[in-house]
């Protein structure tokens, strides 16, 4: 169901609740109101008939079957009315008509108490009962009668209600059909708006509006998801451009290098210096793909999380890197550490393997580029963060480039000269942040360069 649907049915409902709630304690109290002043109506003119009665000594106890001086079509002013009177020990004194069943008035009588009288429906009529006591003597008074006039005003009063409601119920509707139209027109703006996006025009903007309701805050928050995803498409054009190029470098040097070898090598030692060559750059091309297929892997955050001691990754990482490199002096220091110490020191929540992994391409890196010592110094930078910094000697880059040689397959104009494939540091990249860390590099040409990241302890 589309949300202009929702809106107007929900806001419809809620409207309609409200008013027919209204519209029920308005019956309600109204035929409340009809029913007391009847019943007080009806009690009234039973204690006036009573009064009356026992005025002219019509209900003398000498008399069994009083006669009134007052005929009883005198005394009868209500539609249909009906008056019973008892003596204190309940017995029947007078009636209104002599075939007036008194079944329901013997049982109400119990009920009676002074200034409570009792009010129920019997054979269709509304009827009172109360007590009266004149002159020391206590009476049971019963009234009962019809209310023609105030069922015709509650008839009215209920037709009155659902015409009401009903037209209520049409303007509601149309009032929530042009409130949600005016409500969602900024929305159907932006989705015209969007669906002219396409992947030709990711630098295309939503308009945000006023700028500070939340139809501004919903164009905001998109315009920043396409400023991700144009930056991630362009990052994949790179991306496929640069691997593209560093496959095919290798790729038409094998070409070469085994077609050269078919066509002109005589013996078999210039055949072996072919195949030497091209295994070279076979290897190359496994090297490239591992670092390519490692920089793909390094996306998924899927990796499960345990408690790593950071101090043992990096000892692993200095170890393959000295292998690697075993005429360089890598030297490791301890910087600041918190006071008190924790029991888990240097340890931070993550995978050892992508720890380890990011902490030997920068040693890596330093080592390529640099003759001189590689200096690594583990700290605390605040006692939740902890803090891995690598320095070496080396060429530098130049702050041009500074922002670029995170991306992936990009390396810096001074750095070609030197064996790699620019994946190193954005590998990295992805693994710290994978982990909710940071990574922060500074560099000068020929100074050389130290890159910091900082990662939150367990």
């Amino acid at each position: 169901m589309l949300i202009r649907n929702k809106l107007i049915l929900r806001f419809t409902l809620l409207v309609v609740g409200i008013q027919l709630i209204l519209s029920g304690f308005i019956y309600y109290f109204q035929a409340s109101a009809r029913e007391q002043r009847f019943a007080s109506r009806l009690l009234g003119k039973a204690t006036m008939t009573t009064r009356l009665l026992v005025r002219q000594q019509a209900l003398e106890a000498s008399e069994p079957r009083p006669q009134p001086v007052f005929r009883r079509r005198d005394l009868l002013t209500i539609p249909g009315e009906q008056v019973s009177i008892y003596d204190a020990g309940q017995h029947l004194l007078y009636t209104s008509a002599d075939g007036l069943s008194q079944k329901e008035n013997s049982r109400q009588l119990r009920r009676i108490r002074p200034a409570r009288p009792v009010r129920f429906t019997a054979d269709g009529q509304e009827t009172v009962g109360g007590a009266f006591r004149y002159r020391g003597q206590l009476y049971y008074v019963f009234a009962a009668g019809q209310d023609p006039a105030g069922q015709q005003q509650l008839r009215q009063l209920r037709l009155l209600l659902l015409a009401g409601n009903v037209g209520a119920l049409v303007l509601i509707i149309l009032a929530g059909w042009y409130f949600a139209e005016q409500a969602l027109r900024p929305i159907s703006g932006v989705v015209r708006q969007v669906e002219q996006i396409t992947a030709a025009r990711l630098s295309t903007r939503v308009a945000e509006g006023n700028g500070t309701d939340e139809i501004a805050q919903l164009a905001r928050t998109f315009n920043q998801m396409l400023g991700g995803v144009e930056q991630a498409f362009e990052s994949q054009k790179s991306f496929v451009s640069h691997a593209s190029h560093e496959l095919r470098t290798p790729l038409t040097t094998l070409l070469g290098t085994l077609e050269t070898s078919l066509a002109y090598d005589p013996d078999l030692p210039q055949t072996q210096a072919s195949i030497r060559s091209a295994v070279e750059e076979i290897r190359k091309l496994i090297d490239l793909s591992n670092s390519l297929l490692a920089l793909a892997q390094a996306d998924d955050a899927s990796f499960q999380r345990e408690p790593v001691s950071f101090d043992d990754c990096l000892t692993q990482a200095l170890s393959y890197c000295q292998g690697k490199y075993p005429g360089r002096v890598i030297r490791l220091h301890f910087g600041k550490l918190p006071a008190p110490l924790p029991d888990a020191l240097f340890v931070v929540p993550g995978n050892a393997r992508l720890l380890t992994t990011a902490i030997f391409n920068l040693l890596d890196n330093a080592c390529k580029y640099s003759a001189g010592p590689v200096e690594a110094t583990l700290s605390y930078g605040t006692p939740t963060r902890l803090r891995l910094a690598v320095a070496d000697q080396g060429i530098g880059i130049a702050p041009a480039e500074l922002a670029q040689v995170l991306a992936p397959l990009y390396r810096a104009e001074n750095a070609r000269s030197r064996p790699g494939y620019g994946v190193g540091l954005s590998i990295t990249q992805k693994i710290v942040h994978l982990h909710g860390g940071d990574v922060q590099l500074t560099s000068a040409p020929g100074q050389g360069t130290t890159v910091v990241l900082e990662l939150p302890v367990a």
